[in-house]
């Protein structure tokens, strides 16, 4: 492909190595992205507070489309610019629907200034070692509109409760995954990792055919299939395997610096 004006990329499992970190290879390879003057884009599922170590790491270079599309968050000045919350009456109704069907489910949410969560949901990921949110109810946790909605499950496989979700509450939400556990994320309806990308892009006057992205989870395959060129890493999910254009080098391979720097000799 010609040289794209916009890349966009996952971080977890994609960009970022399996420890959280991004690599010195992948770091300078995100460095000749905006030094020849394309968009550089971070598409991921982390809130906010969880971007920090990788706006240090690239330099504040850039900028990120998080919780799957919910939010656009400026890496330079590190602050939200552009959100698209859950109303708390929509979060109220899909958790009593969810728990009704699932009774074993436990909720959190991600609010634009910090996060709450069932004491029953167990946390995971940055959480398990950073000041945890609040400890709250059913009654106050879904008091407020949130920009994400997690519902975990302590024995269902992803997929299968991805499919339950889906039918139960797609309606009202818009719901994915992005991990090994049974842990589904909802966005408002029709809220995408997708749907924010291609809004940007044409705020720019960026086709698609000018675009490329980098995925690895189901929650990529919206963005994935909207970008002219798509590229999972090698150890992507099956879904995201059969779906993109080509395939690259796994993540704690430089996958995604191995094609940025064919791209941007």
């Amino acid at each position: 492909m010609e040289v794209p004006r916009l890349v966009a990329t996952d971080l977890d499992g994609t960009a970022l190595r399996s420890d959280g970190t991004v690599s010195p290879r992948t770091a300078a390879a995100f460095a000749r992205v905006e030094d020849a003057g394309a968009m550089l884009v971070f598409v991921t599922g982390r809130p906010p507070r969880w971007m920090n170590c990788v706006a240090g790491t690239v330099r504040h270079r850039g900028l990120a489309i998080c919780a799957n599309g919910a939010l656009v968050y400026d890496l330079h000045s590190e602050r939200i610019v552009e959100s698209h919350l859950i109303d708390a009456e929509v979060v109220a109704e899909v958790v009593s629907q969810l728990r009704a069907n699932f009774p074993d489910l436990s909720f959190s949410v991600e609010y634009e200034g910090g996060f709450a969560h069932e004491s029953e949901f167990s946390l995971g990921g940055l959480d398990r070692t950073s000041v945890a949110g609040l400890r709250v109810g059913a009654a106050t946790l879904t008091a407020r509109p949130c920009f994400k909605l997690l519902a975990l499950h302590p024995r269902m496989a992803p997929d299968e409760l991805l499919a339950a979700v889906q039918e139960l509450v797609g309606h009202l939400v818009t719901a994915t995954h992005s991990s090994g556990r049974g842990l589904i994320e909802m966005s408002a309806h029709g809220v995408t990792k997708a749907s924010a990308l291609a809004a940007l892009a044409a705020r720019h006057q960026i086709k698609p055919a000018e675009a490329i992205a980098f995925g690895d989870m189901p929650n990529d395959l919206p963005m994935l299939s909207w970008a002219g060129t798509s590229y999972a890493v090698a150890n992507a999910h099956p879904a995201v395997l059969a779906a993109v254009d080509h395939v690259t080098a796994a993540n704690n391979d430089d996958g995604v610096a191995q094609v940025l720097e064919t791209l941007f000799g």
